[in-house]
């Protein structure tokens, strides 16, 4: 049985990618983003995942659905039907607040894959989840991540503390996203 068929977890849609929920079969994929170091070290661990480690992490995001009723997608490429990483929606214990959170296989890197995704998961938790603030944790030094945050519209809040590691929170209201979003059709 699916998790989908437990709990309806939406798929989006965007001009180059679906987000949508995780299969048994994305698991090498994901492996192997998640074995590799360059994309690891600004996550929370900072390490790399083994496989076993991997799959509890799908476990992980599968349950956040089922625990919150949001969580992450996979994102999967329309074109080639690659899987290139994650994003979505997270709040785990002891978190500020609710987290649009991404993640890219290195095959997805400097395509605005990131940007894509995280705009698509701010519709979704601006648009049908109806809340008024989401914020993005990024670790000091990640700049791909902070473009991310600021092409999105996130801007800088403050430096925390979170689980002894240090975290700059970026955040973007909805009144903010959907204004963004009307000056970016108005300029089309």
């Amino acid at each position: 049985m699916d998790i989908v068929d437990v709990v309806r977890i939406p798929a989006l849609q965007t001009e180059r990618l679906t987000l949508r929920v995780f299969k048994r079969s994305d698991l090498e994929d994901y492996y192997e983003m998640m074995a590799d170091p360059d994309i690891t070290r600004y996550l929370m661990s900072g390490e790399p995942m083994s496989r076993h480690d991997a799959w509890r992490s799908i476990a992980t995001m599968a349950g956040h659905w089922v625990l919150h009723g949001h969580g992450q997608w996979a994102i999967e490429e329309k074109e080639s039907g690659d899987f290139v990483g994650r994003c979505g929606i997270i709040e785990p214990e002891g978190w500020p607040d609710k987290e649009v959170g991404w993640v890219l296989h290195k095959r997805a890197w400097g395509k605005g894959y990131a940007s894509e995704a995280a705009e698509a998961a701010l519709g979704y938790a601006f648009g049908r989840m109806k809340l008024t603030r989401m914020i993005s944790l990024i670790q000091p030094g990640n700049d791909k991540s902070v473009a991310v945050a600021e092409r999105v519209g996130e801007t800088f809040d403050e430096r925390i503390s979170l689980f002894g590691k240090e975290a700059d929170v970026y955040s973007i209201t909805a009144k903010d996203y959907f204004a963004n979003k009307y000056n970016q059709q108005k300029q089309r």
